[in-house]
């Protein structure tokens, strides 16, 4: 083949590896391209007292408080939001002015380890409902979205007493155990077993072997 030739074949290989060498690209650099928000679903929290919110988010890249965005909103009705706190640059998370919560917001997390997370005081029966963490970080492409739904309560439920999980953990990790242990020792049995068996073939075997030897050399004899 001519090096014209060759040169023509090495560039319509490279043509056809471009789209697969553009896919590995994208899904190598994909994971950087977006984020994760991570909330908890729901909140309990009992009514007069201070409850936490947390909001944390994990992003490919650090905080550029040039381009950073954050919001925190109290979803009024379906389509109305009520923004209480938002991020302003060289401020940090500041409070906006709110009926609804007036000066109870507090903005207690680290903007150093993507938290975002603030503490509602004097909780009331006003309060409860969904509660929409936003983050947006540049270069990270899309915006992330936390929901929360918190409940005001007038009873915290009781704390579940694990003693009988325990308990019942314990008995069947138990039953397991002897079943294993049970399952090793009949396996050991049949393997002896079946050894000692093999043995007493071999030893009936090498007996016929003898005694047909013998019954040989007496033929043999005038």
């Amino acid at each position: 083949m001519s090096s014209t030739a060759q040169q023509r074949c090495a560039v319509v290989q490279l043509r056809n590896s471009l789209p697969l060498m553009v896919m590995v690209m994208l899904m190598l650099s994909g994971s950087c391209y977006s984020m994760d928000v991570i909330v908890p679903s729901y909140i309990n929290a009992l009514n007069g007292t201070t409850v936490k919110i947390p909001c944390t988010f994990t992003s490919c890249y650090k905080i550029d408080e040039s381009e950073f965005v954050m919001n925190w909103t109290y979803q009024v009705t379906e389509d109305t939001e009520d923004l209480f706190m938002k991020f302003i640059r060289k401020k940090g998370l500041v409070p906006q002015r709110s009926e609804r919560f007036s000066e109870r917001v507090t903005f207690v997390g680290n903007l150093a380890k993507n938290d975002l997370s603030i503490t509602l005081s004097e909780v009331r029966s006003e309060d409860e409902g969904i509660y929409n963490c936003y983050v947006k970080n540049p270069p990270d492409r899309i915006q992330g979205h936390g929901i929360i739904k918190l409940n005001i309560v007038n009873e915290l439920p009781p704390p579940r007493d694990s003693t009988i999980a325990v308990a019942i953990g314990a008995s069947v990790g138990g039953a397991l155990a002897l079943l294993i242990l049970s399952m090793v020792v009949v396996k050991c049995l049949r393997r002896h077993r079946k050894q000692e068996l093999i043995s007493e073939e071999k030893m009936e075997e090498e007996g016929k072997l003898e005694a047909e030897g013998v019954a040989e050399e007496g033929t043999k004899q005038p």
